[in-house]
């Protein structure tokens, strides 16, 4: 149904990414804005009353029909439980209470990761340091699809599939591309995280935990918010990797549409990241970015141009140092 993407492969690439070097040049010309790498302590607080919210909403769905539990998945838990793994992003950079404290963060993540009803915040920050680290390298990155996706999602129906099931592939895709072995604190990540869903089946009752799973499922696959996973390193334009979006959305998710911004420099917070595009507007303003985020999705399914396949790739050069 509709018709197939010409794209056969990756945008290969003979470059090094673009950030590093971005990153000393703006720093020369503004070191001021070192100051902004510092913890965000409001991120504690907001994740707190998040899962306060959360866990009231379970309470508040157990006596509910079906249906209502889940529309009220969508509608309402989808939209906490994507900004809580946004917030984890957060929290995977130590943004919660400093690199100092890394193990605070590491516990904080775990208590975050809570409503979403699936263990993750561990496996998060070990793959995702290896994405800036390594952007785009082949074997590495496990943010870029797998040659399958590119290959199967190649029309507009399966494109949608393919939206719909991303959670589905971003938690399958690390074991085909760059599987580790578990840390003790993935162990300690799971076993919190299956003790609490227990302890939602047996309190609250099925429907509350069904809830708490849907509305991760829901919010990670068709959903507006979902938008930033094609719109921050999809190659819409040929030769851009990174994209930003500065749209509304970026309140509800912790300012991650700030992407230029947020790779150029991962250890400043997201709340932060709006004062680097002030200060360096001239290296920000003229690179392609977005308004909207469902209009990223709109053009990923329906532009027979754009696949999984339209993401720039790169062999790694030089010594890998991986988690």
């Amino acid at each position: 149904m509709g018709n197939r993407v010409a794209r056969e492969d990756f945008e290969w690439v003979y470059t090094d990414q673009p950030h590093a070097d971005r990153r000393k040049e703006i720093l020369a010309k503004y070191p001021e804005i070192k100051s902004l790498m510092k913890p965000d302590p409001n991120l504690i607080w907001i994740v707190i009353l998040m899962v306060l919210t959360q866990l009231a909403v379970l309470y508040l769905v157990k006596d509910l029909d079906w249906k209502w539990v889940i529309f009220w998945a969508y509608a309402f838990g989808s939209c906490i439980n994507h900004s809580m793994t946004l917030a984890i992003h957060e929290v995977s950079h130590n943004s919660a209470f400093g690199h100092y404290r890394a193990m605070w963060n590491r516990w904080f993540g775990m208590f975050a990761n809570l409503p979403i009803g699936v263990p993750y915040s561990i496996s998060f920050k070990r793959y995702h340091m290896d994405h800036h680290r390594y952007l785009g390298a082949d074997g590495i990155d496990v943010d870029i699809p797998t040659d399958f996706e590119g290959w199967f999602f190649c029309t507009t129906f399966r494109k949608f599939i393919w939206v719909v099931l991303q959670p589905l592939f971003y938690a399958f895709r690390p074991l085909f591309i760059n599987p580790k072995p578990i840390t003790y604190l993935e162990i300690i990540n799971t076993v919190v995280q299956l003790t609490f869903d227990v302890i939602v089946y047996y309190v609250l009752g099925v429907k509350s935990l069904v809830y708490m799973l849907a509305a991760s499922l829901l919010g990670l696959g068709l959903h507006p918010i979902s938008g930033h996973f094609i719109a921050e390193h999809y190659m819409f334009l040929k030769g851009h990797e990174t994209y930003s979006y500065y749209g509304p959305l970026n309140l509800l998710t912790f300012n991650v549409g700030y992407h230029n911004e947020h790779h150029d420099f991962p250890n400043i917070p997201g709340k932060n990241l709006p004062l680097v595009r002030k200060i360096a507007a001239e290296y920000y303003d003229n690179l392609p970015h977005y308004n909207s985020w469902i209009r990223v999705l709109y053009d990923f399914v329906m532009d027979d141009t754009i696949s999984p396949y339209s993401r720039m790739k790169r062999q790694q050069k030089g010594k890998v140092d991986l988690d």
